[in-house]
């Protein structure tokens, strides 16, 4: 027979050993439904190389999509042409035997291999709305990129472009937007 002494520490030590595997595991596999959320910084870019801070832009995964969230200034007023770029840098390179603004950064973000540019629902995956800037050369309205999460962008970059983006091909390649004005590195968050 088992006296009421032995039992009870026993008991005890199986209920201390049950709050650590539950602390463990809770530990281990934090809860999905708290947003997660990153601040890049964005700097203007030219042939010359990477320019001043112009701002910031925060990434936040939401259940619509990501959340983009520009917080920008110095830029021209209308619409911009709004990329996640492929490669993690915002420094000029050559092409053509000419140097180009943020180059190096390579084309549209478009793992999926997409055959055109199109709407952040139907082109590359870095195909995201239009950048919108206000007559005093700011931009603060937040898009939503579907088809993306913060975990999908991580070592790439958000570029922007100075003309405007049809979501086609046509009658320019990529939108239209033409030369980068701006760039930022989104850094690993891992």
């Amino acid at each position: 027979m088992f006296s009421s002494h032995a039992i009870k520490p026993a008991l005890s030590l199986i209920g201390v050993g049950l709050l650590a595997l539950v602390t463990s595991a809770c530990s281990h596999n934090p809860i999905q439904t708290q947003n997660k959320t990153q601040v890049v910084q964005v700097h203007a870019v030219s042939a010359q190389g990477i320019g001043e801070a112009i701002g910031t832009v925060t990434f936040e995964d939401t259940a619509k999509g990501l959340k983009i969230t520009p917080k920008l200034s110095q830029l021209t007023q209308g619409a911009h042409g709004f990329h996640i770029h492929e490669k993690g840098s915002c420094e000029p390179a050559e092409k053509d035997g000419v140097m180009q603004a943020a180059l190096a950064a390579g084309g549209h973000f478009n793992p999926e291999g997409a055959p055109n540019h199109g709407t952040p629902n139907t082109g590359h995956l870095g195909d995201l709305p239009v950048l919108q800037v206000d007559a005093a050369g700011n931009a603060s309205t937040p898009v939503i990129a579907p088809r993306l999460t913060l975990e999908m962008i991580q070592g790439l970059s958000i570029m922007v472009h100075a003309g405007g983006d049809n979501y086609s091909d046509h009658p320019k390649p990529l939108g239209g937007g033409g030369e980068r004005v701006a760039c930022g590195v989104i850094s690993s968050t891992k």
